[in-house]
């Protein structure tokens, strides 16, 4: 359990990245306007989609299994469309949740389907839309502003969503996802982001955010606790309803039950060896080439 502070992952991650030796900081998206679209109908009448960075299942793409080390061949790299039903089979091997602290053994604390399942039994919501879909995580903002965010606009447009809940994974996934809510509301649809990178969200701006102060990968409550994560949408939901301007963040009142040196743990430069720090700059470098093999094939 914690009660410190969230992690501040813009410094922490400029710090990382310059301790293993690459010496031109990332610079995050910031914006001054947040675009805020209000909900056409009652809550009880919507229509919520999902929009997530996990990727679909591959078998033939390495190891993508609970605890797996981050897999770059697992990344995706164009927004995708899939049915609700069946279930899919949704991994977060290809992006840097904390990996110290997590496994993503539980689908349900990083798309959830069980909970939002819940949530339209109950009839808190009018129905769950026919399709999910998966927005790629990528650190080029002007990739998404001019090619991914118009897609995804698209789509959930052509498929009649009243309103989105996105779960962004990384800390450039919450980027990402922001970017992605940002064009959705722009085009008259509300969204709201349940998250665990706070100041990653509030710094580019979004109209909503459901923040858990847990480890990366748990955006939607605690592993194995299927109360914690219908507690977490349902708080998500109230937002998205009753959030009246935008840049409004509500803090999940749940407590981490993990080891209390996560946020201590997580890509901290400072805690490595020299042996360390070199071998993470050697797998980061791979990676990228990876990556960059993938993007060109």
């Amino acid at each position: 359990m914690s009660s410190s502070a969230p992690i501040a992952y813009i410094e922490r991650t400029t710090s990382y990245y310059l301790g293993l030796g690459y010496d031109n900081p990332y610079q995050w998206a910031r914006f001054d306007d947040v675009p805020f679209a209000r909900p056409a109908k009652p809550l009880d009448q919507m229509r919520i989609a999902i929009v997530t960075t996990a990727a679909i299942y591959h078998p033939d793409k390495g190891n993508q299994d609970p605890g797996a080390p981050y897999n770059a061949d697992a990344k995706f790299y164009d927004v995708y469309r899939q049915p609700m039903s069946p279930p899919p089979d949704l991994r977060i091997s290809h992006i840097a949740i904390d990996r110290d602290h997590t496994t993503a053994a539980d689908m349900g604390t990083y798309f959830p389907i069980k909970a939002l399942n819940h949530a339209a039994t109950k009839g808190r919501i009018g129905a769950i839309a026919s399709w999910f879909y998966g927005f790629p995580t990528n650190r080029s903002q002007r990739t998404h502003i001019d090619i991914d965010v118009p897609k995804l606009v698209s789509m959930i447009t052509e498929d009649d969503v009243d309103g989105v809940v996105a779960i962004p994974n990384c800390p450039v996934c919450h980027q990402s996802v922001a970017l992605a809510m940002r064009g959705l509301e722009a085009a008259g649809i509300p969204t709201v982001i349940m998250g665990c990178a706070r100041d990653i969200i509030e710094h580019v701006g979004v109209p909503r955010f459901y923040f858990s102060d847990f480890p990366l990968g748990n955006s939607c409550g605690r592993p194995h606790d299927q109360a914690s994560q219908q507690q977490s949408l349902n708080h998500a939901l109230d937002l998205l309803e009753q959030a009246s301007a935008p840049r409004t963040t509500k803090t999940s009142p749940l407590q981490w039950q993990g080891k209390a040196d996560w946020k201590s743990d997580y890509s901290n430069i400072n805690k490595l060896s020299p042996d360390e720090i070199a071998a993470k700059r050697a797998a980061f470098d791979k990676n990228k080439a990876v990556a960059a093999n993938i993007r060109s094939s």
